[in-house]
């Protein structure tokens, strides 16, 4: 019996030591992300280095001996410090958001709707719920088509990667008037996205949308932020709105560039939309971890709400963004 809680307290104290120094690396590694975007790439986890840095000191200061426990424990604290300092600034700016009061003028909803999706007929019958002015969807192709298909049929207006006439993955649907419209295809650099200039009572504003590529390997997601970015000086920022699937979360170098790079103000604050409940094949998630669906508008705008939906088939939630101009 002795010799089994050996072995079980040998695991536990293995086990801590390899949380703490997979996490610190991680962690630290992840400030070089300030100059390399090979380094960035992990920052996207951030939350992950720090709770595993955390739970690996918890098991020391439980399992481990004196002069052991002391040093996977300040391995825990390197670790939850490392990424704590690329979290701190995104919850930061959360906590002192304030919703504007008062009635909103514009609903837009950012969902990336999962090639894959598993149930499309209860997302579209949460879309159609909502009755949002503007949609912005990704990935509507395969499985999700039904989706786009029916979108097409019920919203006035609608414009794809591929333009106005022909399908494909990323999408526009609005209700208000497209006073002109084109797709943002580039196949060699992976680029889905649209734009489309609407018809407003307070003048006219362009929507974009895109889907972005994964942070690795590195470089070709800022490749693409600077495309885009280029392609927004064509329009007025001052109402103009911007949303997708960044796969980028706010803790990372890049997509802190991408912000400056836009001038923007980003009005998805902390808001993890990935991975939803039941949307991987590997099982369901017990809580959605990282925020990279993201909703960018100008100045024009005032915040009124900003919201997760529910699980709905994909492997994103939702996102109800609510302005008021």
């Amino acid at each position: 019996m002795q010799l089994i809680l050996h072995l079980v307290r040998l695991f536990f104290r293995g086990s801590a030591l390899a949380m703490v120094l997979l996490a610190a690396g991680l962690g630290v590694a992840g400030l070089g992300g300030a100059f390399s975007d090979r380094l960035d790439i992990p920052n996207h986890f951030a939350p992950v280095w720090a709770v595993l840095g955390l739970a690996g000191a918890v098991v020391a200061a439980i399992v481990s001996r004196r002069g052991e426990r002391w040093a996977i424990i300040a391995l825990g604290v390197l670790a939850l410090a490392s990424s704590g300092v690329q979290i701190a600034p995104e919850l930061i700016a959360a906590s002192r958001h304030k919703p504007a009061v008062g009635p909103a003028t514009l609903k837009v909803i950012q969902f990336n709707a999962f090639a894959k999706n598993k149930d499309p007929d209860k997302a579209l019958a949460w879309i159609l719920e909502q009755d949002a002015d503007i949609v912005l969807l990704e990935e509507g192709g395969s499985k999700a088509w039904p989706i786009v298909a029916a979108l097409r049929r019920l919203y006035p207006f609608a414009v794809s990667c591929a333009g106005a006439h022909r399908g494909c993955d990323s999408w526009i649907f609005s209700k208000k008037q497209m006073i002109d419209r084109g797709g943002l295809y580039e196949d060699g650099d992976r680029f889905a996205g649209a734009w489309a200039t609407l018809a407003d009572a307070d003048g006219p504003f362009t929507v974009v949308v895109t889907h972005y590529v994964w942070p690795a390997p590195a470089g070709a997601q800022q490749a693409q932020t600077r495309y885009l970015a280029e392609v927004l000086k064509r329009f007025d920022k001052q109402a103009m709105i911007v949303g997708g699937d960044f796969n980028s979360a706010p803790w990372s170098w890049s997509l802190r560039r991408q912000d400056k790079l836009f001038g923007l103000q980003r009005r998805t604050l902390a808001l993890a939309s990935w991975p939803a409940s039941g949307g991987l094949r590997i099982g369901d998630a017990p809580f959605p971890l990282l925020p990279i669906d993201h909703v960018y508008a100008g100045k024009a705008w005032t915040t009124v709400s900003v919201k997760r939906g529910p699980p709905i088939g994909s492997d994103h939630l939702p996102i109800v963004v609510t302005l008021r101009r």
